[in-house]
């Protein structure tokens, strides 16, 4: 669901960058005060582990379509919406400047959709309310499921009012939003059981790491959560995205729907230009795998190509994650 500059004129991305902004701003502010200093080397393993999993597309059946996993939710859950934020921030971030997935002016409203509609509207009003602070297997499973399958369909309604105010495409608001909300709807029930499983497995190895428990502190290590989120990063962003379907995308599979092509010819303006060559620049692995202007490479070497690619994403947003989070970090009162 990462939006490209095509899909969005000047005026909207430029409001959805504002508005994203001043989000982040709050939530850095809300970090600085309440962030647990044990949660910062979280925000790195997990910011990662998300990276790794959405760089894998999952095919639903029957539509010729896939999907890939957002990850607000479980951001949400395991570091509250604030940390959550920030943390998809740089996810994104990553994917948008080394990576070319999602464009730079839609930067700001692939934050919001993917980040801000599940933090702050999915995970209190739905999460919170199902889980409670005492969650259970159960409760977390039906929570996760239900918030997750709202957030998605949250952030995919933002993205065809987004494009349908940016009058630039010719996707019509009632067609492209009965595309759009179905498909996302499959995509968020996966969502909620990867998040669930994810979640069940923290909060049994480690309660008081989970954002809603009653119990904010607790004694021992993370290590072994940490290093059991930090292997499962390493294996599918350098193996499991081998497999990742060839299909279209759910933002990609509706918009071909429409026009009959997944590429969308957008506005020629200076600033599309500008931002794509910029883009062109910056693009370490260009979709995930080495620059196409080099030498045709051998099956295994594509594979070899999406390999470090994940790799290397996914230690630049533990890197970007985790410094952002010992920056903002609580520091002790003076006495």
């Amino acid at each position: 669901m990462h939006m490209a500059d095509a899909l969005l004129s000047p005026a909207v991305g430029a409001t959805m960058w504002a508005a994203t902004a001043g989000t982040i701003a709050c939530c850095a502010k809300k970090v600085k005060d309440d962030l647990d200093d044990r949660k910062v080397p979280l925000m790195g393993v997990l910011g990662a582990f998300v990276f790794a999993v959405q760089m894998i597309n999952f095919t639903i059946p029957g539509t010729g379509s896939s999907g890939h996993l957002g990850g607000g939710m479980l951001l949400a859950i395991l570091l509250g919406p604030a940390a959550a934020l920030i943390t998809m921030a740089s996810v994104l971030t990553v994917q948008a400047l080394f990576f070319a997935d999602g464009g730079l002016l839609a930067l700001g409203s692939n934050i919001f959709n993917l980040g801000a509609m599940p933090c702050f509207v999915a995970y209190p009003l739905i999460y919170r309310k199902i889980a409670g602070v005492a969650p259970s297997r159960r409760r977390i499973l039906v929570g996760s499921l239900l918030a997750a399958v709202a957030g998605l369909q949250l952030g995919a309604f933002g993205v065809v009012l987004e494009t349908t105010f940016s009058e630039i495409s010719e996707l019509p608001l009632g067609t492209f939003a009965l595309l759009m909300q179905p498909i996302h709807l499959v995509i968020g029930v996966v969502e909620g059981l990867v998040t669930a499983a994810v979640v069940t497995f923290v909060w049994q190895a480690r309660p008081e790491v989970i954002a809603a428990s009653v119990r904010p502190g607790g004694s021992g290590s993370w290590r072994g959560v940490l290093t059991a989120l930090a292997v499962a990063t390493g294996l599918t962003a350098g193996c499991l995205s081998w497999f990742t379907s060839a299909h279209p995308d759910g933002l990609e599979w509706a918009v071909s729907r429409v026009t009959g092509s997944a590429e969308f010819a957008g506005p020629e303006g200076s600033l599309h230009s500008g931002l794509a060559g910029l883009q062109s620049r910056t693009s370490i692995f260009p979709d995930y795998g080495f620059r196409k202007q080099e030498a045709e490479q051998e099956p295994a070497s594509a594979d070899a190509g999406t390999s470090i690619a994940g790799l290397v994403g996914g230690l630049l947003t533990l890197l970007l994650s985790g410094l952002v989070g010992l920056l903002l970090k609580k520091r002790p009162r003076s006495p």
